[in-house]
């Protein structure tokens, strides 16, 4: 009888492939996600929140608006924090006169302690653009020698609220319309050249504010000035009481869009307070 040939050997089980661990999936999963975000919010759209009243009418304290990052270029000012990894100004293009900017403040002046004076991001109007000279006087911005025309129109009218007091309004504005506690302010409506037309406030007769020295705005920066003139800390005003010419580099973006208001009357730990506090009407206000 022929030899029976032994039965082939069995392969060999291949060792399995080290399963990753669940902890390791999570942290790969938030560190893609972190990155997706840093991303976005650097070159494309930011949130931004309203902390005061200096551009009021247009931004009421609780709004809060979306930035587009692209329109003026990059920076290290369009990165979260700031960091360092751009040097100068990268895809730079100006803005125009008109624009609602969103910008890093320039760095405290040596010796200033004051917390309100850090470096934190700002919104307000451009006015003057490299060249140009601006000048304040008797309330009205004279932009390269000619007045900016400026037309009263029907006053501003807030409800208080507790994103907006009446310490905050200012005891010779408050008033009382149907039983309902009011701040009204004098407005006008300017028009620059060119067409571009926004709505200003007058709070009263201030020489420090309401008349000024002529600024020739120096090339590479801008004059700003919010849109709530008398109570503004702008470009009229050097460190530490205004900001002075705020430089190109550090426009982080153009004001899109109004996604979500409130008046600050909301409790976080009471969900339906929410719904009472926002003001569905200014969401979707563009610029």
């Amino acid at each position: 009888m022929a030899d029976t040939p032994p039965p082939a050997a069995a392969p060999k089980a291949q060792p399995d492939s080290p399963k990753r661990s669940e902890a390791g999936e999570t942290l790969r999963f938030l560190l893609k996600l972190a990155l997706f975000v840093f991303v976005i919010r650097s070159f494309l759209f930011a949130p931004y929140s309203i902390p005061s009243e200096s551009m009021l009418p247009r931004l009421l304290i609780g709004d809060y608006l979306f930035v587009t990052k692209w329109n003026y270029g990059y920076s290290r000012w369009s990165l979260p924090w700031g960091l360092p990894l751009i040097p100068g100004r990268i895809l730079a293009s100006d803005p125009a006169r008109g624009d609602v900017v969103v910008f890093r403040s320039p760095d405290p002046a040596p010796g200033d302690t004051d917390p309100a004076h850090d470096d934190h991001d700002v919104i307000k109007r451009v006015i003057g653009l490299p060249g140009d000279t601006v000048q304040v006087r008797g309330g009205q911005v004279i932009l390269n020698g000619k007045p900016i025309p400026k037309a009263r129109v029907a006053d501003f009218t807030l409800p208080l609220s507790p994103n907006f007091d009446a310490e905050k309004c200012g005891a010779d504005h408050l008033d009382v319309v149907g039983g309902t506690q009011i701040c009204r302010y004098r407005r006008y409506r300017e028009t620059l050249p060119g067409g571009r037309s926004y709505d200003v406030l007058d709070q009263g007769d201030f020489p420090d504010r309401d008349d000024t020295d002529v600024y020739t705005v120096p090339a590479g920066n801008v004059f700003l000035m919010g849109d709530n003139r008398d109570d503004s800390a702008d470009s009229r005003f050097p460190a530490p009481f205004g900001m002075g010419y705020i430089p190109m580099e550090r426009l982080e973006g153009k004001a899109a869009i109004t996604f979500f208001s409130t008046d600050g009357s909301a409790s976080w730990l009471l969900p339906w307070t929410w719904f009472q506090a926002a003001r569905p009407a200014r969401i979707g206000e563009g610029f």
